[in-house]
């Protein structure tokens, strides 16, 4: 068997910038092959626009993206298009369409050509979803009535379906619970062809057979999954480290040597200078002797000044090896809750109570499709109503007991896509100063222009950095935030300054979330897990 691969994308000095000024890519070469790439990078290096260029929706500024076969796309922000059909998820909407018209007796040519020989469509669609766990959903239901992991599971089922020679994956886990997430893990390990995926989930990309980093506008590749690249580069930082401290070491000795070499200099010039006001010996004997010290003293400064050049040029280009990343800072407001303070209130019809006051985490789990989000949702809006869903369920309902709610939703379609970042922030906020404003966006690294750039052409992590922006300024200050599957978006980076600032939080959190990992480290207080029959707390 041939071992050869044939490169499925190539990237040729590709370079893009936006608008504004921005340049997230340049000059990358690359490609890849009919293996899996995990893509990864910080909140807005670039891996999007990465995905879009090579997929055509973006233009490079310089340079060519080359793409052999046909490409499939699952986007980042698939859950906010909650007006398309499953069926236009699963990309078999025309011929469906087709297919109903024909059925109905309608022999329009049309029909037949959108058809072809895809008779079958109907049953393949049922099958493609029945493999990804959702075949009691219809092919025609609105993608807005699904759970944020159903609509990613939808998708990834047509993609399937479609055998497409390359496929995009921009954050395929965000919203899938841990059933789900196994079976993606199930279908990568023996997925045929070419696919990139961006991804912060650390299971998914050890399954990738090489790691791709974009970082400052350039593309490094490794040779293995995440966790064998994260310890290639804390052993090659540790070596760049180590040269670093060396290369400043020797440049503090030869500054040393040369202020040593300078005194000398100036010591011998003063005996000289001495000796001829004195005229202590010949005049042409003295000329001769400061003429060859002059000599001696330039080829000495010269060659002490060589040195610490030398030395100087080496620990720039050591420092240059050693990363120095920016990293988000979040600082939450004291809101001052009292311990007994009573904030929420879960109940359902079979008794269970569950009470969060003070500063207490408490953590929401369940089944994609069982209805969190909505739960948050009453618990935010105030909507005293049943959760839908099956008629044996058990009525589930959410009580605050505070109107000061910071709210951080799954989707991110509460932001006004047209407006920048400045302005989202600004208008959850009117009564802070446009000072504080930028300050508060600094923290989150929106800095200069780029508090200017649209809210669509933010990333899903940058989108999660301006809603917490917007939480920040909050006035008075949030007594309980309420967030729904926080790390979805956010790099590794993030992940961690959101943990700190709730470590510091002295309000109320009710969390859902999938992670759990993320969840052991906020120490939560209560675990509640919600089923078909109600509430369960759990241990």
């Amino acid at each position: 068997m041939s071992t050869t691969r044939t490169s499925s994308v190539v990237l040729a000095d590709l370079s893009f910038a936006w608008p504004d000024g921005t340049v997230p890519i340049h000059g990358i070469d690359a490609s890849f092959d009919a293996r899996r790439t995990g893509l990864i990078g910080a909140n807005g290096s670039g891996k999007t626009t990465l995905l879009r260029l090579i997929r055509g929706e973006l233009a490079p500024r310089t340079g060519s993206v080359a793409v052999s076969g046909s490409i499939g796309w699952l986007p980042q922000q698939l859950a906010l298009r909650s007006g398309v059909t499953v069926a236009e998820v699963l990309g078999v909407a025309p011929k469906l369409d087709a297919l109903r018209a024909i059925e109905a007796g309608d022999a329009d040519p049309r029909h037949f050509d959108v058809l072809a020989d895809d008779w079958d469509v109907r049953a393949r669609a049922r099958t493609a979803l029945d493999g990804s766990g959702l075949g009691r959903i219809a092919l025609d239901r609105p993608v807005g009535s699904l759970s944020g992991g159903e609509t990613v599971l939808a998708a990834l089922a047509g993609l399937r379906l479609h055998r497409f020679d390359v496929v995009l994956l921009d954050e395929p886990t965000n919203d899938l619970d841990r059933d789900a997430r196994h079976r993606l893990y199930d279908a990568m390990a023996d997925w045929r062809g070419a696919v990139i995926v961006v991804s912060h989930d650390v299971v998914l990309l050890d399954l990738m057979d090489e790691t791709a980093e974009l970082r400052t506008g350039s593309l490094t590749l490794f040779g293995g999954g995440y966790s064998a690249y994260r310890a290639h580069l804390e052993q090659e930082q540790a070596a760049a480290t180590q040269a670093l401290r060396t290369a400043h070491q020797k440049l503090k000795v030869e500054e040393r040597q040369r202020i040593d070499a300078q005194t000398k200099l100036a010591r011998r010039r003063r005996y000289a200078l001495n000796d001829y006001e004195h005229k202590r010996k010949p005049k042409v004997i003295m000329n001769q002797r400061r003429s060859e010290a002059q000599v001696s003293a330039g080829k000495l400064r010269g060659e002490v000044d060589r040195k610490v050049l030398d030395a100087r040029t080496a620990a720039e280009e050591q420092a240059g090896r050693v990363r120095e990343d920016a990293r988000v800072r979040i600082t939450l407001p004291d809101p001052g809750v009292a311990a007994a303070r009573r904030l929420a209130e879960l109940r359902d019809d079979r008794g269970t109570t569950v009470v969060l006051q003070g500063p207490e985490r408490l953590a929401l789990t369940g089944r994609n499709g069982i209805g969190k989000t909505c739960l948050l949702e009453m618990l935010v809006h105030g909507r005293d109503r049943i959760l839908a869903g099956d008629a044996d369920r058990a009525p589930v309902r959410a009580f605050a007991h505070t109107d000061r709610i910071g709210y951080l939703p799954q989707r991110s379609d509460h932001l006004d896509e047209e407006i920048t970042v400045l302005d989202a922030v600004r208008s959850a906020t009117p009564e802070a100063t446009p000072a504080a404003v930028r300050a508060s966006l600094a923290r989150f690294l929106f800095r200069g222009d780029a508090v200017q750039r649209r809210v669509a052409d933010l990333s899903g992590g940058e989108r999660f950095r301006v809603a917490l922006a917007r939480l920040l300024l909050a006035e008075p200050s949030h007594q309980l935030l309420v967030m729904d599957e926080p790390t979805n978006n956010l790099d590794l980076d993030t992940v961690d300054a959101l943990v700190s600032a709730l470590e510091e939080y002295h309000g109320g959190v009710v969390v859902v979330s999938h992670d759990d990992a993320f969840l052991a480290r906020l120490r939560i207080d209560t675990r509640v897990r919600l089923d078909e029959s109600g509430l369960r707390r759990e241990a």
